[in-house]
Protein backbone atom coordinates (compact mmCIF):
# COMPACT_ATOMS: atom_id res chain seq x y z
CA UNK A 1 0.00 0.00 0.00
CA UNK A 2 1.42 3.69 -1.21
CA UNK A 3 0.39 5.40 2.20
CA UNK A 4 1.51 8.81 0.61
CA UNK A 5 -0.50 8.81 -2.24
CA UNK A 6 -4.40 10.48 -1.53
CA UNK A 7 -7.35 7.47 -0.63
CA UNK A 8 -10.85 8.43 -2.09
CA UNK A 9 -12.35 5.42 0.45
CA UNK A 10 -10.11 7.39 3.12
CA UNK A 11 -11.70 10.52 2.26
CA UNK A 12 -15.16 9.32 1.90
CA UNK A 13 -14.97 7.55 5.71
CA UNK A 14 -13.88 11.44 6.92
CA UNK A 15 -16.95 12.29 5.51
CA UNK A 16 -19.52 10.01 7.36
CA UNK A 17 -17.37 10.64 10.49
CA UNK A 18 -17.17 14.17 10.21
CA UNK A 19 -21.26 14.27 9.89
CA UNK A 20 -21.13 11.63 12.67
CA UNK A 21 -19.27 14.35 15.04
CA UNK A 22 -21.59 16.77 13.94
CA UNK A 23 -24.21 15.15 15.46
CA UNK A 24 -22.16 13.97 18.44
CA UNK A 25 -20.60 17.53 19.84
CA UNK A 26 -22.32 20.28 20.85
CA UNK A 27 -19.47 22.36 19.81
CA UNK A 28 -16.00 21.79 17.99
CA UNK A 29 -13.09 24.41 18.39
CA UNK A 30 -9.86 23.84 16.05
CA UNK A 31 -7.06 26.81 16.82
CA UNK A 32 -3.60 27.32 15.88
CA UNK A 33 -4.51 25.76 12.26
CA UNK A 34 -2.62 28.88 10.83
CA UNK A 35 0.36 27.51 12.68
CA UNK A 36 0.64 24.05 10.51
CA UNK A 37 3.60 24.76 7.61
CA UNK A 38 2.35 24.06 4.30
CA UNK A 39 4.26 22.60 1.56
CA UNK A 40 6.47 20.52 4.10
CA UNK A 41 6.93 17.07 5.65
CA UNK A 42 4.47 17.03 8.98
CA UNK A 43 4.44 15.02 12.12
CA UNK A 44 1.26 15.65 14.44
CA UNK A 45 2.43 14.78 18.05
CA UNK A 46 -0.99 15.03 20.29
CA UNK A 47 -1.77 14.14 23.87
CA UNK A 48 -3.66 11.30 24.07
CA UNK A 49 -6.54 10.70 26.54
CA UNK A 50 -9.41 9.22 24.42
CA UNK A 51 -8.68 6.09 22.65
CA UNK A 52 -9.99 6.60 18.58
CA UNK A 53 -11.44 9.70 19.35
CA UNK A 54 -7.79 11.69 19.39
CA UNK A 55 -6.71 10.45 16.24
CA UNK A 56 -10.44 11.87 15.10
CA UNK A 57 -9.53 15.33 16.62
CA UNK A 58 -6.56 15.58 14.64
CA UNK A 59 -7.15 13.97 10.83
CA UNK A 60 -11.06 15.01 10.42
CA UNK A 61 -10.30 18.58 11.13
CA UNK A 62 -6.84 19.20 9.16
CA UNK A 63 -6.54 19.00 5.33
CA UNK A 64 -4.20 15.90 5.24
CA UNK A 65 -4.59 12.37 5.39
CA UNK A 66 -2.29 11.62 8.07
CA UNK A 67 -0.21 8.25 8.12
CA UNK A 68 -0.62 7.16 12.05
CA UNK A 69 1.99 4.90 13.31
CA UNK A 70 0.81 2.46 16.34
CA UNK A 71 2.07 -0.33 18.14
CA UNK A 72 1.94 -3.54 15.98
CA UNK A 73 0.01 -6.11 18.14
CA UNK A 74 -2.92 -4.76 17.39
CA UNK A 75 -2.51 -6.03 13.91
CA UNK A 76 -2.16 -9.65 15.03
CA UNK A 77 -5.94 -10.38 13.54
CA UNK A 78 -5.77 -10.39 9.60
CA UNK A 79 -9.40 -8.49 9.07
CA UNK A 80 -7.98 -5.69 11.68
CA UNK A 81 -5.05 -5.38 10.00
CA UNK A 82 -7.26 -4.58 6.94
CA UNK A 83 -9.19 -2.14 8.32
CA UNK A 84 -6.12 -0.40 10.33
CA UNK A 85 -4.22 -0.55 7.05
CA UNK A 86 -7.19 1.41 4.76
CA UNK A 87 -7.14 3.60 7.62
CA UNK A 88 -3.91 4.35 6.73
CA UNK A 89 -2.26 3.10 10.53
CA UNK A 90 0.75 1.38 9.94
CA UNK A 91 2.81 -1.15 12.41
CA UNK A 92 5.35 -0.20 15.12
CA UNK A 93 7.38 -3.24 16.56
CA UNK A 94 8.86 -3.29 19.81
CA UNK A 95 11.38 -5.45 21.49
CA UNK A 96 8.48 -7.11 23.58
CA UNK A 97 6.92 -8.54 20.14
CA UNK A 98 9.89 -10.57 19.80
CA UNK A 99 13.67 -9.55 18.21
CA UNK A 100 12.42 -11.23 15.07
CA UNK A 101 10.13 -8.55 14.51
CA UNK A 102 12.06 -5.51 14.83
CA UNK A 103 13.26 -5.87 11.36
CA UNK A 104 9.46 -5.75 10.02
CA UNK A 105 10.03 -1.63 11.06
CA UNK A 106 11.91 -0.97 8.20
CA UNK A 107 9.43 -1.34 5.73
CA UNK A 108 6.86 1.03 8.44
CA UNK A 109 10.60 3.47 8.34
CA UNK A 110 10.51 3.21 4.22
CA UNK A 111 6.52 3.99 4.14
CA UNK A 112 7.53 7.05 6.73
CA UNK A 113 10.11 8.34 4.74
CA UNK A 114 8.21 8.44 1.18
CA UNK A 115 5.18 10.06 3.32
CA UNK A 116 7.15 13.01 4.22
CA UNK A 117 8.79 13.26 1.56
CA UNK A 118 6.20 13.80 -0.64
CA UNK A 119 5.02 17.33 2.20
CA UNK A 120 2.49 14.08 3.86
CA UNK A 121 1.42 14.16 7.33
CA UNK A 122 2.96 11.36 10.05
CA UNK A 123 0.88 11.33 13.41
CA UNK A 124 2.07 9.89 16.89
CA UNK A 125 1.38 9.90 19.91
CA UNK A 126 4.64 10.43 22.30
CA UNK A 127 2.59 9.07 25.56
CA UNK A 128 2.35 5.68 23.95
CA UNK A 129 -0.96 5.43 25.79
CA UNK A 130 -4.07 6.90 26.69
CA UNK A 131 -4.65 8.18 30.23
CA UNK A 132 -7.79 9.03 30.41
CA UNK A 133 -7.08 11.84 32.60
CA UNK A 134 -6.50 15.62 32.25
CA UNK A 135 -3.23 14.52 33.08
CA UNK A 136 -0.52 13.96 30.57
CA UNK A 137 1.72 10.59 30.76
CA UNK A 138 5.79 10.90 30.69
CA UNK A 139 6.83 10.99 26.97
CA UNK A 140 8.26 7.70 25.44
CA UNK A 141 11.75 8.30 23.02
CA UNK A 142 9.58 6.96 20.04
CA UNK A 143 8.88 10.77 18.37
CA UNK A 144 12.57 11.77 18.30
CA UNK A 145 13.55 8.17 17.29
CA UNK A 146 11.54 8.24 13.97
CA UNK A 147 12.28 11.33 13.06
CA UNK A 148 16.01 10.87 13.46
CA UNK A 149 15.81 7.87 11.69
CA UNK A 150 13.69 9.09 8.72
CA UNK A 151 16.26 12.08 8.18
CA UNK A 152 19.16 9.42 8.95
CA UNK A 153 17.36 7.09 5.88
CA UNK A 154 16.48 9.80 3.44
CA UNK A 155 19.93 10.89 2.77
CA UNK A 156 19.17 14.59 2.96
CA UNK A 157 17.18 16.93 4.86
CA UNK A 158 13.63 16.86 4.02
CA UNK A 159 12.99 19.47 7.64
CA UNK A 160 10.33 17.77 9.47
CA UNK A 161 8.02 19.68 11.26
CA UNK A 162 7.00 18.01 14.77
CA UNK A 163 3.21 19.74 15.59
CA UNK A 164 2.22 20.07 19.18
CA UNK A 165 -1.10 19.03 19.21
CA UNK A 166 -3.33 19.27 22.39
CA UNK A 167 -7.19 17.74 22.74
CA UNK A 168 -9.73 18.47 25.68
CA UNK A 169 -12.98 17.20 26.26
CA UNK A 170 -15.38 18.17 28.07
CA UNK A 171 -16.43 15.03 28.45
CA UNK A 172 -14.82 11.94 27.36
CA UNK A 173 -17.95 9.57 26.16
CA UNK A 174 -21.05 12.32 27.20
CA UNK A 175 -23.86 12.31 23.86
CA UNK A 176 -23.14 16.36 23.19
CA UNK A 177 -19.91 16.99 24.67
CA UNK A 178 -17.26 19.76 23.51
CA UNK A 179 -13.80 19.27 22.10
CA UNK A 180 -10.89 21.84 21.60
CA UNK A 181 -8.27 21.22 19.56
CA UNK A 182 -4.54 23.05 19.99
CA UNK A 183 -1.84 23.37 17.67
CA UNK A 184 1.12 24.90 18.66
CA UNK A 185 4.34 26.11 17.28
CA UNK A 186 5.76 23.94 15.02
CA UNK A 187 8.90 21.88 16.05
CA UNK A 188 11.62 21.92 13.91
CA UNK A 189 13.76 18.52 13.52
CA UNK A 190 16.49 20.62 12.05
CA UNK A 191 17.48 22.02 14.91
CA UNK A 192 18.14 18.99 16.99
CA UNK A 193 20.39 17.40 14.31
CA UNK A 194 23.72 18.57 14.95
CA UNK A 195 23.84 17.33 18.44
CA UNK A 196 21.87 14.25 17.34
CA UNK A 197 25.38 13.48 15.17
CA UNK A 198 27.65 14.07 17.90
CA UNK A 199 25.08 12.35 20.92
CA UNK A 200 22.28 10.50 19.31
CA UNK A 201 20.70 9.80 23.34
CA UNK A 202 21.37 13.86 24.20
CA UNK A 203 19.34 14.92 21.05
CA UNK A 204 16.68 12.34 21.44
CA UNK A 205 16.02 13.52 25.12
CA UNK A 206 16.54 16.95 24.64
CA UNK A 207 13.65 16.26 21.25
CA UNK A 208 11.62 14.58 23.74
CA UNK A 209 11.45 16.86 26.43
CA UNK A 210 10.92 19.98 24.14
CA UNK A 211 7.70 18.26 22.66
CA UNK A 212 6.88 17.54 26.47
CA UNK A 213 6.47 21.07 26.97
CA UNK A 214 5.87 22.52 23.81
CA UNK A 215 2.27 19.93 24.36
CA UNK A 216 2.13 21.17 28.03
CA UNK A 217 1.28 24.31 26.77
CA UNK A 218 -1.52 23.46 24.71
CA UNK A 219 -3.25 21.25 27.50
CA UNK A 220 -4.64 20.87 30.67
CA UNK A 221 -2.18 18.81 32.43
CA UNK A 222 -3.07 18.48 36.63
CA UNK A 223 0.31 17.30 37.49
CA UNK A 224 -0.92 16.41 41.44
CA UNK A 225 -1.16 12.64 41.98
CA UNK A 226 -2.49 13.08 45.30
CA UNK A 227 -5.11 15.77 44.60
CA UNK A 228 -5.71 14.73 41.35
CA UNK A 229 -10.02 14.64 41.32
CA UNK A 230 -10.41 17.37 43.81
CA UNK A 231 -8.17 19.48 41.49
CA UNK A 232 -10.52 18.21 38.63
CA UNK A 233 -13.82 19.23 40.58
CA UNK A 234 -12.69 22.58 41.68
CA UNK A 235 -11.89 23.16 37.82
CA UNK A 236 -15.67 22.27 37.18
CA UNK A 237 -16.94 24.27 39.82
CA UNK A 238 -15.16 27.58 40.07
CA UNK A 239 -14.05 27.58 36.35
CA UNK A 240 -16.78 29.73 34.56
CA UNK A 241 -16.31 32.02 38.21
CA UNK A 242 -12.77 32.18 37.55
CA UNK A 243 -13.31 33.86 33.82
CA UNK A 244 -15.31 36.28 35.23
CA UNK A 245 -13.59 37.47 37.52
CA UNK A 246 -10.79 38.12 34.79
CA UNK A 247 -13.45 40.14 32.83
CA UNK A 248 -12.99 37.86 30.16
CA UNK A 249 -16.45 36.46 27.71
CA UNK A 250 -17.13 33.23 27.88
CA UNK A 251 -16.44 31.25 25.28
CA UNK A 252 -15.04 27.77 25.04
CA UNK A 253 -11.46 28.73 24.30
CA UNK A 254 -11.25 31.21 26.58
CA UNK A 255 -12.97 28.89 29.60
CA UNK A 256 -10.21 26.38 28.24
CA UNK A 257 -7.14 28.49 28.69
CA UNK A 258 -8.68 29.82 32.18
CA UNK A 259 -9.15 26.38 33.20
CA UNK A 260 -5.43 25.77 32.17
CA UNK A 261 -4.65 28.29 34.48
CA UNK A 262 -6.58 27.92 37.18
CA UNK A 263 -5.14 24.08 37.22
CA UNK A 264 -1.80 25.23 37.14
CA UNK A 265 -2.24 27.70 40.77
CA UNK A 266 -3.51 24.65 41.89
CA UNK A 267 -0.22 22.22 41.41
CA UNK A 268 2.07 25.05 42.27
CA UNK A 269 -0.50 25.08 45.46
CA UNK A 270 0.46 21.97 46.60
CA UNK A 271 3.54 22.24 46.28
CA UNK A 272 4.18 25.68 47.88
CA UNK A 273 1.71 25.44 50.70
CA UNK A 274 0.41 21.15 50.80
CA UNK A 275 -1.75 22.82 53.96
CA UNK A 276 -3.98 24.73 51.92
CA UNK A 277 -4.17 22.45 49.01
CA UNK A 278 -5.20 19.78 51.77
CA UNK A 279 -7.78 22.39 53.29
CA UNK A 280 -8.80 23.16 49.68
CA UNK A 281 -9.89 19.72 48.30
CA UNK A 282 -11.64 19.02 52.10
CA UNK A 283 -13.69 22.15 51.14
CA UNK A 284 -14.54 20.51 47.09
CA UNK A 285 -15.61 17.17 48.41
CA UNK A 286 -17.16 18.73 51.10
CA UNK A 287 -19.55 20.55 48.82
CA UNK A 288 -19.01 17.45 46.06
CA UNK A 289 -20.79 14.99 48.65
CA UNK A 290 -23.61 17.49 49.49
CA UNK A 291 -24.49 18.26 46.10
CA UNK A 292 -24.30 14.18 45.06
CA UNK A 293 -26.56 13.79 48.13
CA UNK A 294 -29.28 15.70 47.23
CA UNK A 295 -28.87 15.04 43.54
CA UNK A 296 -28.22 18.97 43.05
CA UNK A 297 -25.66 20.35 40.48
CA UNK A 298 -22.97 23.32 41.26
CA UNK A 299 -24.24 25.75 37.83
CA UNK A 300 -27.71 25.82 39.75
CA UNK A 301 -25.95 27.84 43.06
CA UNK A 302 -23.17 29.50 40.48
CA UNK A 303 -26.35 31.00 38.31
CA UNK A 304 -29.38 31.29 40.88
CA UNK A 305 -29.66 34.98 39.14
CA UNK A 306 -33.37 35.58 38.39
CA UNK A 307 -33.90 32.05 38.66
CA UNK A 308 -37.53 32.33 38.90
CA UNK A 309 -37.63 34.02 35.58
CA UNK A 310 -35.82 31.34 34.12
CA UNK A 311 -38.25 28.59 35.38
CA UNK A 312 -40.60 30.24 33.94
CA UNK A 313 -38.98 30.73 30.09
CA UNK A 314 -37.55 27.01 30.28
CA UNK A 315 -41.05 25.78 30.92
CA UNK A 316 -42.62 27.70 27.86
CA UNK A 317 -39.67 26.48 25.62
CA UNK A 318 -40.28 22.67 26.42
CA UNK A 319 -44.31 23.13 25.76
CA UNK A 320 -43.45 24.48 22.39
CA UNK A 321 -40.64 21.91 21.74
CA UNK A 322 -42.40 19.08 22.74
CA UNK A 323 -43.84 18.37 19.74
CA UNK A 324 -40.11 17.79 17.97
CA UNK A 325 -38.92 16.17 21.39
CA UNK A 326 -41.92 13.82 20.35
CA UNK A 327 -40.22 13.21 16.79
CA UNK A 328 -36.49 12.62 17.62
CA UNK A 329 -36.99 10.18 19.92
CA UNK A 330 -39.91 7.98 18.44
CA UNK A 331 -37.39 7.57 15.59
CA UNK A 332 -33.76 7.91 17.68
CA UNK A 333 -34.49 6.33 21.32
CA UNK A 334 -33.87 2.42 20.28
CA UNK A 335 -30.15 2.60 18.76
CA UNK A 336 -29.22 5.44 20.87
CA UNK A 337 -30.27 3.60 24.10
CA UNK A 338 -28.88 0.04 23.09
CA UNK A 339 -25.76 1.41 21.94
CA UNK A 340 -25.35 3.62 25.33
CA UNK A 341 -26.38 -0.09 27.45
CA UNK A 342 -24.05 -2.02 25.06
CA UNK A 343 -21.12 0.03 25.37
CA UNK A 344 -21.39 0.23 29.28
CA UNK A 345 -21.87 -3.48 30.11
CA UNK A 346 -19.48 -4.57 27.19
CA UNK A 347 -16.77 -2.09 27.57
CA UNK A 348 -14.76 -2.05 30.93
CA UNK A 349 -12.25 0.66 30.21
CA UNK A 350 -14.60 3.54 29.67
CA UNK A 351 -11.82 5.96 27.71
CA UNK A 352 -13.05 2.95 24.50
CA UNK A 353 -16.83 4.18 25.33
CA UNK A 354 -16.74 7.29 22.39
CA UNK A 355 -14.88 4.80 20.46
CA UNK A 356 -17.29 2.26 20.47
CA UNK A 357 -20.18 4.42 20.62
CA UNK A 358 -18.56 5.89 17.31
CA UNK A 359 -18.55 2.87 15.32
CA UNK A 360 -21.53 1.37 16.24
CA UNK A 361 -23.35 4.36 15.87
CA UNK A 362 -22.31 5.06 12.31
CA UNK A 363 -23.30 1.63 11.34
CA UNK A 364 -26.41 0.90 13.47
CA UNK A 365 -28.53 4.12 13.10
CA UNK A 366 -28.53 4.47 9.29
CA UNK A 367 -29.71 0.27 9.26
CA UNK A 368 -32.28 1.81 11.93
CA UNK A 369 -33.11 4.88 9.88
CA UNK A 370 -34.08 3.08 6.77
CA UNK A 371 -36.12 0.25 8.22
CA UNK A 372 -38.29 2.98 10.01
CA UNK A 373 -38.55 4.54 6.40
CA UNK A 374 -39.42 1.53 5.24
CA UNK A 375 -42.37 1.22 8.02
CA UNK A 376 -43.91 4.43 7.49
CA UNK A 377 -42.77 4.88 3.91
CA UNK A 378 -46.88 4.90 3.06
CA UNK A 379 -47.35 7.74 4.97
CA UNK A 380 -44.47 10.14 2.70
CA UNK A 381 -46.21 10.10 -0.83
CA UNK A 382 -43.02 11.44 -2.84
CA UNK A 383 -39.37 10.55 -3.71
CA UNK A 384 -38.30 14.22 -1.86
CA UNK A 385 -40.60 13.71 0.88
CA UNK A 386 -38.77 10.26 2.19
CA UNK A 387 -35.08 12.27 1.72
CA UNK A 388 -36.37 15.02 3.83
CA UNK A 389 -37.71 12.74 6.84
CA UNK A 390 -34.68 10.55 6.04
CA UNK A 391 -32.36 13.59 6.35
CA UNK A 392 -33.77 15.21 9.01
CA UNK A 393 -33.66 12.28 11.65
CA UNK A 394 -30.23 12.85 13.23
CA UNK A 395 -30.86 16.43 13.58
CA UNK A 396 -34.39 15.68 15.19
CA UNK A 397 -32.23 13.07 17.76
CA UNK A 398 -29.96 15.83 18.89
CA UNK A 399 -32.71 18.18 19.11
CA UNK A 400 -34.33 15.72 21.18
CA UNK A 401 -31.15 15.59 23.43
CA UNK A 402 -30.89 18.54 24.04
CA UNK A 403 -34.79 19.04 24.84
CA UNK A 404 -34.38 16.45 27.36
CA UNK A 405 -31.63 18.68 28.67
CA UNK A 406 -33.58 21.41 29.26
CA UNK A 407 -36.32 19.43 31.05
CA UNK A 408 -33.71 18.23 33.72
CA UNK A 409 -32.67 22.07 34.23
CA UNK A 410 -36.01 22.91 34.54
CA UNK A 411 -36.25 20.11 37.15
CA UNK A 412 -33.07 21.26 38.60
CA UNK A 413 -34.13 25.17 39.32
CA UNK A 414 -37.51 24.08 40.42
CA UNK A 415 -36.12 21.54 43.04
CA UNK A 416 -33.76 24.45 43.87
CA UNK A 417 -36.91 26.42 44.24
CA UNK A 418 -38.25 24.80 46.31
CA UNK A 419 -35.76 23.85 48.83
CA UNK A 420 -34.99 27.69 49.26
CA UNK A 421 -38.53 27.92 49.69
CA UNK A 422 -39.46 25.08 52.46
CA UNK A 423 -36.04 23.62 53.17
CA UNK A 424 -34.02 26.75 53.78
CA UNK A 425 -31.61 25.24 56.87
CA UNK A 426 -30.42 22.82 53.67
CA UNK A 427 -30.23 25.24 51.09
CA UNK A 428 -28.04 27.86 53.69
CA UNK A 429 -25.65 24.32 54.49
CA UNK A 430 -25.29 23.71 50.52
CA UNK A 431 -24.62 27.61 50.33
CA UNK A 432 -22.11 27.59 52.72
CA UNK A 433 -19.96 25.00 51.62
CA UNK A 434 -20.05 26.40 48.33
CA UNK A 435 -19.19 30.02 49.44
CA UNK A 436 -16.03 28.05 51.77
CA UNK A 437 -15.07 26.85 48.73
CA UNK A 438 -15.30 29.68 46.41
CA UNK A 439 -14.17 32.13 49.20
CA UNK A 440 -10.67 30.12 49.19
CA UNK A 441 -10.42 29.75 45.88
CA UNK A 442 -10.41 33.73 45.60
CA UNK A 443 -8.06 34.18 48.15
CA UNK A 444 -6.04 31.71 45.67
CA UNK A 445 -6.39 33.55 42.51
CA UNK A 446 -5.67 36.96 44.54
CA UNK A 447 -2.26 35.97 46.30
Amino acid sequence: MKYEKWSLGYWVLKQIVRFAELIIYKKIVINGKEKIPKNKPILFAPNHQNALSDPMAVLLYTPYQPVWLARADIFKNKIAASILRFMKIMPVYRIRDGKDQLANNDQTFENSIRVLKSNGALALFPEAAHSGKRQMLMHKKAVPRIVFMAEEKAHENIDIQIIPTGIYYSSYWKFNRSVVVNFGEPVPVNDYLEAYKENPNTATLALRDKLYEAIDEQVINIRSKKHYYEFEMIREFYGTSYLERQNKKYSLTNLFWSDQKLTRKLDKLEQTSPEKADSLSRAARSYQQALKKHHLRNWLFVNNKYNFLKLGGNKLLLLLGLPFFLFGFIFNAIPFFAIDILVRKKIKDFAFWSTFSLVLGIILFPIFYLLELWVISALLPGIWLKLIFLFTLPFAGKLAFRWYILLLKTWGRGKLLFMKLFNKKLYNNVVKLKEDLFGQLDKLIEA
